[in-house]
């Protein structure tokens, strides 16, 4: 049976600037994304995409772009926990599942009748059991993500044996909550698993004096560097460097925050990169909750947390000593220098600081993520520049300077 994740209309603008360049499924949260978690629950081969046109050949509904037969048909902000998962096999053809008005997930006796489960509705509704866990929001990420590790660890380490920590000079606290996957080199380190699990991802490094509090997801290939100060709920996406000091964060991979300097309560996407002593505030001085730019409000809303930071998508990075205040947003493929404190919406395709923007146009944003991606060995294809181009196009209205040279 093919299993579909959805991009619900109704979530996919609240999750802007991070579903610019990815279908909501492909967000995240914990050590796996959302379709990497369903895909484990649901012991599926693949997960395919319904997505936006322009993003759908990066994430395929399926390999030849054609489904036919049974499919399960899931809503890719809800993330699956075991009596969720239970109910979604128990569907019938022509059944669907939701939270309150929320669809959640639908059988579907032919998945090419995907339409019509839009347009006409199911056979027959039924209920959740228990709330669902639903991301539609930026700062659910990283709200979740200690939840999500916890979860995440427990689905993938049942049954199995971690690798040993190998490492005489690695002081170990809570072993019973450390895995180890194969290749994984650890060097003179501090892990303290007694709050939360750490999952060390293959071929992952920790190095000398690094100070890890779970819980925390290291994926594949990623490092922790020498003296980093991991405070615990974050995540470092596949092949990505984190340094300094860092807590309840998220990158979602192939991204770099190498250096000295503050990240918390923050959620950055793939191909970003942070200078050396960048920090963020999480908190405002009068303690006041948090407003965030909403991409589909078009102004800043209330998100109800006294803690927040950054939220940068993809391709986005700053210079040295960039500080940015509390609640910023950076769109896609901005790049920030300068000195004092940048606006708090950076629009995608930005290209200045504090002192004022211009455009970051999009030939040179190609060169640098070719530059960028060819460091990992993956290329810049046509797929990638098409996804980028669409959201030069659809963000011009938010770079305002544009507009005054008009």
């Amino acid at each position: 049976m093919h299993v579909l994740l959805f991009d619900d209309p109704a979530i996919r603008p609240h999750l802007l600037p991070f579903t610019f360049t990815r279908p909501v499924g492909a967000l995240r949260c914990g050590i796996l994304t959302i379709a990497e978690k369903w895909q484990r629950h649901l012991a599926a081969p693949t997960v395919g995409y319904l997505t936006q046109p322009y993003l759908q050949a990066k994430f395929p509904v399926c390999a030849d772009g054609v489904v036919t037969g049974p499919a399960l048909v899931i809503n890719g902000a809800v993330c699956p926990d075991a009596v969720l998962v239970k109910q979604v096999l128990a569907l019938q053809p022509g059944q669907g599942l939701y939270c309150d008005e929320l669809l959640v997930a639908a059988h579907l006796a032919d998945a090419s009748l995907v339409a019509e489960l839009v347009q006409d509705g199911l056979k027959e509704e039924k209920q959740v059991a228990e709330p669902v866990t639903v991301i539609d929001r930026p700062w659910q990420l990283f709200l979740r993500n200690g939840v999500e590790i916890r979860r995440d660890f427990a689905l993938l380490t049942k049954g199995r044996t971690s690798q040993p920590v190998g490492d005489a000079h690695t002081i170990v606290y809570g072993a019973e909550n450390i895995f180890i996957e194969e290749g994984v080199k650890i060097r003179a380190a501090i892990l303290n698993a007694e709050d939360g699990p750490i999952y060390l991802g293959k071929n992952s490094q920790v190095h000398e004096g690094a100070i890890i509090k779970g819980a925390l997801a290291l994926c594949e290939g990623s490092h922790i560097n020498a003296g980093a100060n991991m405070r615990g709920d974050n995540t470092v996406g596949p092949f990505s460097k984190v340094g300094g000091e860092v807590g309840n964060s998220i990158l979602m991979g192939y991204s770099n925050k190498g250096h000295e300097g503050y990240l918390g309560n923050s959620v950055l996407g793939e191909w970003c990169n942070l200078g050396a002593d960048t920090n963020t505030s999480n908190l405002k001085n009068n303690y006041a909750p948090v407003k965030l730019w909403s991409h589909a409000t078009k102004r800043f809303v209330d998100t109800g947390q006294t803690f927040c930071g950054l939220i940068m998508g993809d391709h986005s990075k700053c210079g040295i000593n960039t500080m940015f205040n509390t609640g910023t947003v950076v769109g896609v493929g901005a790049n920030i220098f300068g000195a004092g404190y940048p606006r708090n919406f950076i629009p995608s395709f930005s290209w200045g600081g504090a002192a004022g923007f211009e455009t970051f146009q999009l030939p040179k944003v190609n060169e640098v993520a070719e530059r960028v991606m060819a460091r990992r060995n993956l290329p810049y294809d046509a797929v990638e520049r098409g996804i980028m181009k669409v959201v030069f196009e659809t963000t011009a209205e938010d770079r305002i300077w544009e507009k005054a040279k008009a």
